[in-house]
C-alpha cells in the first residue's frame, strides 16, 4: 500500500505577516501587501511597487540578527521559515533519526550587493573602455573568501540542514515560478518510496533589486500602474498590466501519515496528488492554447483519484499579466470541462504579490488554510472582468465554501507546470 503524506507544520516570512495566522487573516480581509519599493533607490525606475516584508528579524526566530546580516534575505526567509515550520511541527523534540528526514527548497538566483558592484565596475571604466584586470584586482581586493556560498541558491538548504541536524536528501530546485512547488512534489515522492518519514520542504526568494526589476520590466511582466500601490495586482481584470514582485518564503513539513499519527502530530491536510510538465514552447511565453497546463492538471486528479468536480477551490497561479491569465483560463476549462465554470477561483498574488520561486510554496500553505478554515479568499482589485477570464475568480470578498479537495497552480515562465492537490484529512 502506497504511504500517503500528510502536512503536520508550516512557517511563512511573507508581506503579509510572518506566521501562518498573520498570512490567514490578511487574505481573508482582502489586505494588500503592496506598497512603495524602499529596498533600494527606485525613484529613476519605471516601477516603483513591490510587496516586501516589512519589521522581520531573524530575532523573531530567535537568531542573532548579525550573525545572519550578509546572508540573503532569501536565505533569511527560507531559514526562518524552517525554523518556525520545524517548531510548529515538534520536531525538534519527536526524536526522528536525522537520516529519516530531509529538505528541498525551491529558492532562485541571489543577487550580489548593487552598491559594492557597482563600486567594482567603477573601478575597472574610469574614462576609459572596461578593464577585466582592474575589475577582478578590485572585486577579490574587497570580496570576502566566502561571498561565492553567500550567493548561491542552494545555500538555504544546507543552512537548515545544519541548525536542525538533518541528514537525509537535501536539494535546491530552480524551475522558475514552479520552484518551491516542485520542491513540495518531490519530497512528497520522496516519502512515498521509503527515503524518508518527513521533508522540510517550500522556497524562498527576493527579487527586489535593480537587476531583478530590470530584467522583469524588459519583458514587460511588471505592471507599472502608477496609482495607490495596493490597487496595483489586478489578476485577470480587463486592465491588469503585469505582476507586482513579492518576496518572502515558506516551508511546509510533510509526513508520512502513520508516523506522524505515532508522534500525535496535528495534521493540516495530506498532499493527495501532484504532477510536472513542460510547455516545450517558449522560454518567455506560455502555450498559448494551455495545452500542458491542462494535463498537467489532469495528471494531478489522476493520480489524486480524485474527478473535476471533486475540486471545491483552486488558487490559480493567476500572475496578473495578461498572457498568462487568458492562457490559464483556457487551460482551466480544457482540464475541468464545465467544472471550470462552478468551481471557486481566486489569485492570493494580487495581495502578497508574485513571490517568483517561492509563490508555489505560499500558496501551497494558503491552499491548506482554505481547508482548515472553509473560505476562499478573494482576488482583490478585480473591477472590470475581461471577457476572456470568464470563470469565478472570487472577486473582492472572501466566500465561505464547503470543502475537501483544492487545487493549487504553477505555471512559470520557461513553460514550467507544477499542480499539487490537498485534500482535507481523512482516516
Amino acid at each position: 500500500m502506497e504511504r500517503r503524506v500528510v502536512i503536520t507544520g508550516a512557517g511563512c516570512v511573507t508581506p503579509l505577516g510572518a506566521n501562518p495566522r498573520a498570512l490567514w487573516e490578511a487574505l481573508s480581509e482582502g489586505r494588500s501587501g503592496a506598497g512603495p519599493l524602499t529596498l533600494f533607490d527606485a525613484s529613476d525606475y519605471p516601477v516603483r511597487i513591490a510587496a516586501e516584508v516589512r519589521g522581520w528579524s531573524m530575532s523573531d526566530v530567535g537568531e542573532d540578527p548579525a550573525a545572519w546580516h550578509r546572508h540573503a534575505r532569501q536565505t533569511r526567509f527560507a531559514v526562518g521559515s524552517a525554523l518556525q515550520a520545524a517548531r510548529i511541527a515538534g520536531l525538534p523534540d519527536a526524536g526522528i533519526d536525522p537520516h529519516r528526514i530531509g529538505i528541498f527548497t525551491g529558492c532562485g538566483e541571489i543577487y550580489p550587493d548593487f552598491d559594492q558592484f557597482c563600486r567594482w565596475t567603477a573601478a575597472a571604466t574610469g574614462d576609459r573602455d572596461f578593464d577585466m584586470g582592474s575589475f577582478l584586482e578590485t572585486a577579490q581586493r574587497s570580496c570576502s573568501a566566502d561571498e561565492g556560498t553567500i550567493l548561491e541558491p542552494g545555500s538555504a538548504a544546507g543552512l537548515i540542514a545544519g541548525l536542525l541536524d538533518v541528514r537525509g536528501p537535501n536539494a535546491n530546485f530552480t524551475a522558475a515560478c514552479v520552484s518551491s512547488s516542485k520542491a513540495v512534489g518531490e519530497a512528497a515522492d520522496a516519502i512515498r518510496c521509503g527515503d524518508v518519514d518527513v521533508m522540510l520542504a517550500g522556497g524562498a526568494h527576493s527579487m527586489i533589486h535593480p537587476f531583478g526589476l530590470t530584467g522583469f520590466h524588459r519583458l514587460s511582466t511588471l505592471s507599472t500602474w502608477s496609482g495607490p500601490p495596493s490597487e496595483a495586482a489586478r489578476p485577470f481584470d480587463r486592465e491588469r498590466d503585469g505582476f507586482v514582485v513579492g518576496e518572502g518564503g515558506t516551508m511546509l513539513v510533510l509526513e508520512e501519515l502513520q508516523h506522524a499519527v505515532r508522534r500525535g502530530a496535528d495534521i493540516w491536510g495530506e498532499l493527495r496528488g501532484w504532477a510536472t510538465t513542460h510547455d516545450a514552447y517558449r522560454i518567455t511565453d506560455l502555450e498559448p492554447e494551455g495545452r500542458a497546463a491542462a494535463r498537467c492538471v489532469g495528471m494531478a486528479l489522476e493520480r489524486a483519484e480524485l474527478n473535476p468536480e471533486d475540486i471545491d477551490y483552486v488558487n490559480a497561479h493567476g500572475s496578473g499579466t495578461v498572457v498568462n491569465d487568458k492562457t490559464e483560463t483556457l487551460a482551466m476549462k480544457r482540464a475541468l470541462g464545465n467544472w471550470a465554470y462552478h468551481v471557486p477561483i481566486s489569485s492570493t498574488k494580487s495581495m502578497t504579490g508574485h513571490l517568483t520561486t517561492a509563490c508555489g510554496a505560499i500558496e501551497a500553505l494558503i491552499c491548506l488554510m482554505v481547508l482548515r478554515h472553509r473560505v476562499a479568499p478573494p482576488t482583490i482589485n478585480l473591477k472590470t472582468p475581461d471577457p476572456e477570464c470568464d470563470l469565478d475568480y472570487v472577486p473582492n470578498t472572501a466566500r465561505p465554501i464547503s470543502c475537501k479537495h483544492v487545487m493549487n497552480n504553477s505555471f512559470g515562465f520557461g513553460g514550467q507546470n507544477v499542480v499539487l492537490i490537498f485534500s482535507r484529512f481523512v482516516r
